[in-house]
């Protein structure tokens, strides 16, 4: 009896273990990122796309299972991730769908046109630009999405997920705040971007994008949009022209090639950062350093 005694009370001493969180899928890394801390202390979301792009992505034998087992997918948008639509239907039938363009409190940017920022449109549906998460305010809205789905499938958990989303907000808003400082000063130095995906990250911060390299990053511009890029460059001063790591630079080296003018990169998907809670940030911050370091090498 006496051996047992101390193991009887430290079972009776011993908190209550925690819920287990439910089976989660969150398509690309920021997104993921915004999940992951939302669920910090209770379970991990499962990451789709660990690298490359959302646009026809296919998906592999272990993330179909993933969606089949799960009980939440986030994912942004049917315009972004359009791969999905047939999977979620078939193999993810039971789970709960949130699509955070839909989010309360997301804006959402109709795509650029006309100049270089053509885009072909398919004028029966609504498009948007879908590349919300870069305006940190979108974020925010995520983050509550977040919260409220995870709550309603995991009620044990729902305290958690609360505290969690509102510490990520006060992250994400300082975060906001040191970016808006640093890149005020640069407001006005125009450059162009290799595609339109930058949109919301340039209105947050007053940006002065000055058009797309490309406008389908999967084909490389033609002779004529060479061109015109060449001639943006001269009649718009432009200081730095931001590639993707995702892409091949042959296009943007023909562009600047004899000019002055900066080269950059920018990866609004933070390909090379690790997942995680911390991913979100550290992209944001990656390309806020990259803005800094292009456009403030020309005086």
């Amino acid at each position: 009896m006496r051996r047992a005694l101390p193991i009887l009370l430290f079972l009776l001493s011993s908190p209550p273990a925690a819920a287990s969180a439910p089976p989660v899928v969150a398509t690309i890394k920021p997104l993921h990122s915004l999940v992951a801390m939302v669920m910090e202390g209770v379970g991990e979301p499962r990451l789709l796309i660990a690298a490359g792009s959302p646009h026809g992505y296919s998906l592999k034998p272990s993330e179909a299972r993933a969606l089949s087992e799960a009980q939440v997918v986030f994912r942004v948008s049917d315009h972004l991730e359009t791969f999905l639509d047939k999977p979620l239907k078939t193999l993810a039938g039971r789970a709960v769908v949130v699509e955070m363009a839909e989010a309360p409190g997301v804006q959402r940017l109709p795509p650029r046109e006309g100049g270089l920022w053509e885009s072909h449109i398919d004028e029966h549906r609504d498009h948007h630009d879908t590349h919300l998460w870069l305006d940190p305010a979108n974020a925010l809205a995520f983050l509550d999405a977040a919260a409220t789905a995870l709550e309603r499938v995991d009620p044990a958990n729902a305290a958690t997920y609360r505290a969690n989303a509102g510490a990520a907000k006060r992250r994400i808003a300082a975060l906001d705040a040191e970016i808006a400082a640093r890149l005020a000063p640069l407001a006005k130095r125009p450059f162009l971007v290799f595609h339109d995906a930058y949109q919301y990250f340039e209105r947050r911060y007053g940006l002065a994008a000055a058009g797309s390299v490309t406008i389908d990053p999967e084909r490389s511009p033609g002779a004529k949009r060479i061109v015109a890029l060449r001639e943006r460059l001269a009649r718009h001063d432009v200081a730095c022209v931001f590639r993707e790591p995702q892409f091949s630079p042959k296009a943007i080296a023909t562009i600047v090639e004899g000019t002055s003018v900066a080269v950059g990169e920018l990866d609004d998907l933070g390909n090379a950062l690790p997942p995680g809670p911390h991913h979100y940030e550290a992209t944001l911050r990656a390309m806020a350093d990259s803005v800094a370091a292009c456009l403030g090498a020309r005086p």
